[in-house]
């Protein structure tokens, strides 16, 4: 497919990257003429440096002959705008990312006004998923999730004992015919391997046939209700903020936003309903004290700035806030947040990134897909020739620890596979990918590259 990137700030590169390994055709416009030159010294893309705005430019790249625009610079209405001329100017699909929160509740009259496709929002991708972890517990409700003949269930580790301090390697003695996709360990939903040691305290997602997962799933779940979610702090007034507590007080809790900056002060108190707003610094340990964080049900860091959500999440888990959820966007603090203990961490990037791509690729390869805790994925494919995959065990496609083909549907068979498995063509196959490693899954599911013509 051809595809034009309209912006090049973090999530334009993201996709554009994911794109490229995917083996799509992309086109990225930009002002600035030094990203570009760096861009396209890294990836196989072609770039123009013009303002994506301007009809005459979209008229000159030929935008009708394009399957997808995403226009993602630092301006929503430019976006919005960027969006609606290319739709009219012919371009198959559109997309736009708006951020601004009084662009929320009309999100459907934008799209049908100015003919726009799909609307992101990274602050309201990341609110979701933060609220259907404390609302439900779970991203998967009921702890299930089904496809075809096989289930995929989620269950904390201590309730079958046999499976504590055991390698992975030693997983299928005591669950036969099951296999162990993903585990949530410290906040980080990690992909196991065979040396993968279970913890005691990590909750493990499982496939197998529906049946004895159905069997499982009454042996490993509480039939008691959770405990209501209260109280909820969130560190932030940001956009983040300002979305997760409309929908926090709208479900019923008691919210309290801390924010220093005096002016959002004022617009967050005139725009949500029944939420305490505290003007302060929450890194003054003393005012957390005083505004009763030991009595919180939830935590939430959504500053702009990493290392103080990291920081205060770290402060709140020592004063036994039962869910502490952090906002992160650099992958380079993985390691640190699995020794800190989090709850959750969640990077709005590559949630965003992955709604894009499972947009961009509609029905064509991606059967479903669905979200695991804002960290991993999992999708069904259905593998054509022209994949990679094909006609290898599984040993030998040598995928990275953050990928796992978790289940194949041939014909009328569910299969839960193991290293000598081979994937062949028209097989439906499920796989779990941490959103991480969404470039590489583009690379493996890749087809015939389909070139430009020239401009």
């Amino acid at each position: 497919m051809k595809v034009a990137v309209v912006g090049t700030g973090k999530l334009g590169t993201k996709v554009t990257e994911a794109l490229v390994e995917g083996g799509h055709s992309v086109l990225v416009i930009d002002k600035n003429e030094e990203v570009l030159d760096k861009l396209s010294s890294q990836l196989d893309v072609m770039t123009v440096n013009e303002n994506g705005k301007e009809i005459r430019v979209l008229r000159r790249l030929d935008i009708h002959t394009y399957d997808f625009l995403l226009a993602c610079t630092n301006s929503d209405e430019k976006n919005i705008v960027i969006a609606s001329f290319a739709k009219s100017l012919g371009c198959s699909k559109v997309i736009a990312r708006v951020r601004d929160p009084e662009h929320m509740n009309q999100f459907d009259f934008i799209k049908d006004t100015m003919r726009i496709d799909y609307i992101v929002n990274p602050d309201l991708s990341i609110t979701i998923e933060i609220y259907k972890y404390l609302v439900e517990k779970s991203t998967l409700s009921t702890g299930i999730f089904t496809s075809g003949k096989v289930s995929l269930l989620e269950f904390r580790a201590s309730r079958i004992p046999d499976l504590i301090d055991k390698p992975l390697t030693e997983f299928r003695k005591v669950l036969p015919d099951m296999l162990a996709v993903a585990i949530s360990r410290n906040g980080q939903i990690i992909v196991p391997h065979g040396d993968t040691v279970i913890n005691d305290d990590d909750s493990i997602y499982v496939i197998g046939e529906k049946m004895p997962i159905l069997e499982l799933s009454k042996k490993v779940h509480f039939k008691n209700k959770l405990a209501p979610l209260q109280k909820v702090m969130i560190i932030g007034g940001g956009k983040t903020g300002f979305y997760l507590a409309d929908k926090l007080s709208e479900f019923g809790t008691s919210v309290k936003i801390i924010e220093r900056n005096e002016e959002r002060c004022r617009y967050l108190s005139t725009h949500l309903n029944d939420v305490m707003v505290l003007h302060g610094d929450a890194t003054d340990l003393t005012l957390l004290t005083e505004e009763n964080l030991d009595e919180m049900n939830a935590f939430i860091t959504a500053t702009g700035y990493d290392e103080e959500n990291l920081l205060l999440a770290l402060v709140a888990k020592q004063h036994g806030v039962e869910d502490v959820i952090a906002k992160i966007s650099r992958r380079s603090y993985t390691e640190l947040i699995e020794r800190m203990g989090v709850d959750m961490a969640l990077n709005p990037l590559n949630i965003v990134a992955s709604n894009i791509l499972r947009f961009i690729q509609g029905s064509k390869r991606i059967i479903s897909s669905q979200l695991i805790q804002g960290q991993a994925e999992i999708v069904e494919i259905i593998v054509s020739r022209t994949m990679d995959i094909m006609n290898k065990p599984l040993k030998d496609l040598k995928l990275p620890y953050g990928i796992i083909v978790a289940a194949i549907h041939r014909g009328t068979t569910a299969i839960i596979p193991n290293g000598d498995t081979v994937i062949k063509e028209d097989d439906k196959v499920i796989i779990l990918c941490l959103l991480s490693e969404i470039p590489t899954l583009e690379k493996l599911l890749r087809t015939k590259r389909v070139l430009f013509s020239k401009i």
